[in-house]
């Protein structure tokens, strides 16, 4: 093992880590991570993820820098995967020195994901929803929605439940997941029937699809929603008249408009950027009938922050290994030393 070894959090050693420290807690610490990250956003190198796009699903990169550090996350979506046995979303991630361009942290990333995703939509519900905010309705119940529901009572306090998907199976995971940590939850006969009295509704679907989930009619004065299943061109979970209805907040625009809800919408169509909001440079809610949109794609800073937080959080711990990942030769300029030095010796002599 070389000076230079990069530490490794396994799929292992973060269902260990996630499940003795608490995902509640995990995700309270993971908001103050994103929050911050998100009130020096100006910093960060900024790009739309690099996607490579298939018939069947897309893998991406997502990279950033604050100029010390680098970070990207690998991370794929294919929709069709769960009916062979696969995770439709499946990610690592990497933390490298902006100085050496040595990798220092390497990470399972879906995992992370499902942790980073819940806590953002709780962080900007906590700035966005109505203070009061009682009750929540998950449209989409797959791999997300635990994860949601975990994050907004952590953060929120929220224990009421509304639940729908297209799949019953899916529903009754939920509740069997759920409810003996304690959530009340009603299972809804359609999305319509979910909505119905919930402060903030989050849709989370799978299918790459233009589809709208929700309506106009469902929405109710007071609203927050979380549209977070946008990840690509053409995918859609809202009808676009509700991104008229109130007010729209995005990560990284760019991003947004090729990926998110605001594709449906005119180029001139008002949005604001969430970070101006954590630095007081714009208005979040400002009434107790606004209605608020979180049209989230998920973006790179988010991961950054996620994987900042995973690595202080597991250090001096035993969650983590070391790999030696980086070729480390006395002298730099002789890599093919390496292989010299590894080479098995030749026996000479008879038998």
């Amino acid at each position: 093992m070389t000076d230079n070894a990069v530490r490794f959090v396994d799929v292992k050693n973060i269902t260990r880590w996630a499940a003795q420290q608490g995902v509640e807690n995990i995700m309270l610490g993971m908001i103050d991570y994103i929050e911050a990250d998100f009130r020096r956003w100006p910093v960060f190198d900024k790009c739309a993820r690099i996607g490579s796009h298939s018939d069947v699903g897309v893998i991406e990169l997502m990279p950033t820098s604050d100029g010390q550090e680098y970070g990207f996350k690998y991370v794929n979506g294919h929709p069709s995967n769960p009916a062979s046995g696969h995770q439709t979303v499946t990610a690592f991630g990497v933390l490298a020195d902006v100085a050496t361009g040595y990798p220092t942290f390497w990470a399972e990333m879906t995992v992370l994901t499902a942790l980073r995703t819940a806590a953002t939509s709780a962080m900007v519900a906590k700035r966005l929803a109505r203070p009061d905010s009682a009750t929540l309705a998950l449209i989409g119940n797959g791999t997300q929605s635990e994860f949601q529901a975990l994050a907004m009572r952590a953060a929120l306090g929220i224990n009421s439940l509304r639940i729908w998907d297209t799949d019953p199976a899916a529903m009754k995971k939920f509740v069997d997941n759920t409810e003996p940590l304690g959530f009340d939850v009603y299972v809804a006969t359609s999305a319509h029937d979910a909505v119905r009295g919930a402060d903030i509704v989050t849709t989370c679907t799978a299918d790459k699809a233009s589809a709208t989930i929700l309506t106009a009619d469902m929405i109710e004065p007071g609203m927050h929603i979380n549209a977070i299943g946008g990840d690509c061109p053409g995918k859609t979970e809202l009808d676009a008249a509700i991104l008229t209805m109130g007010d729209v907040f995005v990560e990284f625009p760019e991003q947004t408009w090729i990926e998110g809800e605001i594709q449906q919408m005119p180029a001139d169509f008002p949005i604001t950027e969430l970070w101006k909001v954590f630095i007081d440079e714009a208005a979040g809610r400002t009434s107790p009938d606004q209605v608020t949109i979180f049209d989230s794609v998920g973006f790179a800073i988010e991961d950054f922050a996620a994987l900042r937080y995973l690595r202080d959080a597991v250090d001096g711990t035993d969650y983590y290994a070391l790999v030696d990942l980086i070729a480390n030769p006395s002298d730099p300029k002789n890599l093919f030393g390496l292989v010299a030095d590894a080479r098995v010796p030749v026996l000479s002599g008879g038998a």
